[in-house]
This record gives C-alpha cells, structure tokens and sequence, in this order.
C-alpha cells in the first residue's frame, strides 16, 4: 500500500509464507510501479519472512530502505491495520473467513483491490478514491466539491450553522507522528504492507 494514496499498488496470495516468497513480491511491486533505487521506504512487522536474509538482500539490491514496528505494538502501521480491517468486514467476505480454495481467494481480492482502489471514497483522504489521489487528481475533485458546497451554502444559508467541510487535500502524510519522517508530495510512492 502506498501510505500516501491508500493505493494497493500490489498484491499476491500464496499458500505459504517466506522470506523468499516476499522478496520475490516486492521486487515485482516494484518493477510493475516503476519504482527506482533510493524511492521508497517499506515499512513491515516484524514477521520472520519480512526479516528473513533473503528479503533484507532483496531490498538492499532494490535500494529499498526497511523499517519495521516496535516489537509488540499492533498498531505501528495504522494504514495497513485500516486496510486489513476493510477487507475482513467487507459483506463479501466469506463468513466462515477462509475461501475454497488459493483460486477462490485471489479473485476474490481482485474483486476487492480493484473496488478499493477506484470506487472506495476513503475517509482517510477526504472521500477520493487511491486511484484518484495516486494519480493526483484529487485536488481538482476537492476543488469541484468545494465549489458545489458554497453554492449550496449560498442558496440555503440557514442549512449551514458552520462553514462547510473543509475539502482541502491533505499534504502529509505520518506513518507514527513523532516517530517516523513525513511524507509529502515531493516523495514519491511509498510502501507499507
């Protein structure tokens, strides 16, 4: 997930878990987003196939600088913590919370990334799609909101007792305000899984 866009820029579903496996995916990420040595910083738990020699080779190679949460801290990495929690209470997902079968499950994520990226209005970004923030036109969405609020705040004052919502874009982004290093606009994409 890119933390700035709330995009899954990439994903995969595998019916094991390795330090191979996850190299093996973020160098596909990367490759796929276009992503150049010294671009992105990853962030991860501390999970043994994220800090298996084979990935931390991986992301060396790639120029890819880890960071990992606090051991025991569940919430070091909010964003994906939000993300995990759509997924799991979406209406679609299987009540018994496991799938068929491995085909069964990637389509239905398929199903899932594609609503989440380009029809999901997310809160955390003022209610645009990833895709539109990724691809940075949620300022003009804003705008355009904005404008339609005053008009109606004109035509009906007394409906307002505040100003309207504020529909600016917001610029920065803090993976753990106080702990890590702010991302703006100027960064481009980075990961969180």
């Amino acid at each position: 997930m890119d933390i700035f866009s709330r995009l899954i820029v990439h994903w995969e579903i595998h019916d094991s878990e390795s330090a191979e496996l996850a190299s093996e995916m973020i160098t596909r990420a990367c490759e796929k987003q276009g992503i150049v040595r010294g671009q992105i910083k990853l962030h991860a738990d501390n999970g043994g196939s994220m800090k298996g020699a084979t990935m931390l080779s991986t992301l060396h190679w790639l120029g890819i600088v880890p960071s990992f949460s606090r051991p025991s801290v569940s919430d070091d990495n909010p964003f994906s913590e939000a993300l995990f929690k759509t997924l799991k209470y979406c209406p679609a997902y299987p009540e018994s919370g496991r799938f068929e079968s491995i085909e069964a499950a990637r389509l239905w994520v398929e199903k899932f990334v594609f609503w989440y990226n380009f029809v999901h209005l997310h809160s955390g970004i003022n209610w645009v799609t990833p895709a539109s923030r990724h691809a940075g036109i949620d300022q003009a969405i804003l705008d355009q909101r904005k404008v339609v609020y005053e008009a109606a705040r004109k035509q009906n004052p007394a409906r307002w007792s505040k100003q309207t919502r504020d529909w600016s874009c917001p610029y920065i982004v803090e993976l753990n305000p106080g702990r890590s290093s702010k991302i703006n606009t100027n960064t481009l994409s980075q990961i969180a899984s």
